[in-house]
């Protein structure tokens, strides 16, 4: 009897009464709405909430398939840094978070470097994964981004960075703190090498990454509403004791103050990296001896190509029809002085 009751009415009660298992992940909160979205929906929709168009975060797999051309990229490999070299425990060991962020994304650190095309255009493009230990700038963090650029040099490519991170990682102390000189090195050589180097701003972008290689790009670009600051509203509010402004340090006050200079939605985002590596990336023709600085050897944000200029005949040949002019000037339309002409009297007169 107790094995009829045991095991037979209860196969025989699931059989009647199946129930589907929700996976936990099936549906998404709007963070500003709080309106109920289909996973599913908002994947297909790169992570942008239908209707409140709220940008959530992406990780760096999913980033990098969105920007590069039809998903294709491959993975740079990074050099292998120093794991817990000060021995580090608060609550817990230093090793056992890394080991439980490694676990839960897939991923050796927080920043994963990948290279491919963008529209036809070569790019190597490094991204910050908020997901393992919230984007922290640590040795291996710091090493990543420095790869990265090392690697756009040695392709001579653009170089463009996706930040998102909650500042430096203090279980690695100073050690931490040095990556952002390191990395604003690295900066300097993209810059020395002619290399654009782009920045897109990703929610959070805060502390120590901002006070580095997130503000030292050629081009920022933001996502709608990202939180950008070294110091977070809440500290500065409590700080000086005075409220602060409604969207403070979110994208479109930073934009509006301009501390960056773009924001983009993230469904355009591709075109527009690409629009920009096109820009920078273009070479102006040689500009030959007579012709003006805003001719056809001129192109807009691009440095001018001196190869084709006798820079020793322009300066040393008297000023004449081989002069390089900022505008093409005529002879009758120069304004020249009289040295003989007397001052005129620029004080200013009350009104009769």
């Amino acid at each position: 009897m107790n094995w009829i009751n045991n095991v037979v009415r209860p196969k025989i009660r699931s059989f009647l009464t199946t129930k589907r298992d929700m996976p936990e992940n099936a549906w998404i909160t709007c963070p500003e709405t709080g309106q109920m979205v289909f996973y599913k929906d908002v994947e297909a929709n790169q992570f942008v909430i239908p209707g409140s168009e709220v940008h959530m975060k992406m990780d760096a797999d999913t980033r990098l398939k969105s920007i590069f051309d039809e998903g294709v990229y491959e993975r740079v490999t990074l050099p292998e840094a120093a794991q817990d070299p000060l021995k580090f425990r608060d609550g817990r060991r230093y090793t056992e978070r890394l080991r439980d962020a490694k676990t839960k994304t897939e991923l050796e650190d927080a920043v994963v470097v990948g290279e491919g095309l963008i529209e036809g255009l070569d790019v190597v493009s490094a991204v910050q994964d908020f997901r393992f230990m919230a984007g922290s700038l640590g040795m291996a963090a710091g090493e990543a981004v420095i790869a990265g650029m090392f690697r756009a040099l040695e392709r001579k490519t653009p170089f463009v960075l996706f930040s998102a991170s909650g500042g430096a990682r203090m279980q690695e102390g100073i050690l931490s703190l040095m990556q952002m000189p390191r990395t604003t090195i690295a900066v300097q050589r993209l810059r020395d090498a002619g290399l654009p180097y782009i920045v897109v701003l990703t929610d959070p972008t805060t502390g120590g990454v901002t006070a580095s290689y997130a503000m030292l790009g050629d081009i920022h670009i933001a996502e709608p509403n990202a939180l950008i600051c070294f110091a977070g509203p809440r500290v500065i509010q409590q700080t000086i004791r005075e409220q602060l402004p409604e969207g403070f340090q979110r994208s479109e006050y930073l934009l509006e103050h301009g501390m960056i200079d773009m924001v983009v939605h993230r469904h355009k985002l591709r075109e527009t990296i690409a629009r920009v590596c096109r820009l920078l990336m273009s070479k102006p023709a040689a500009m030959t001896r007579g012709q003006h600085i805003n001719g056809a050897g001129h192109v807009n944000g691009s440095a001018v190509d001196s190869e084709g200029i006798d820079v020793a005949t322009v300066v040393d040949e008297p000023a004449g029809n081989d002069v390089i002019e900022a505008e093409p000037v005529g002879d009758d339309e120069r304004f020249t002085v009289d040295p003989t002409a007397p001052p005129r009297d620029t004080t200013a007169k009350p009104n009769d």
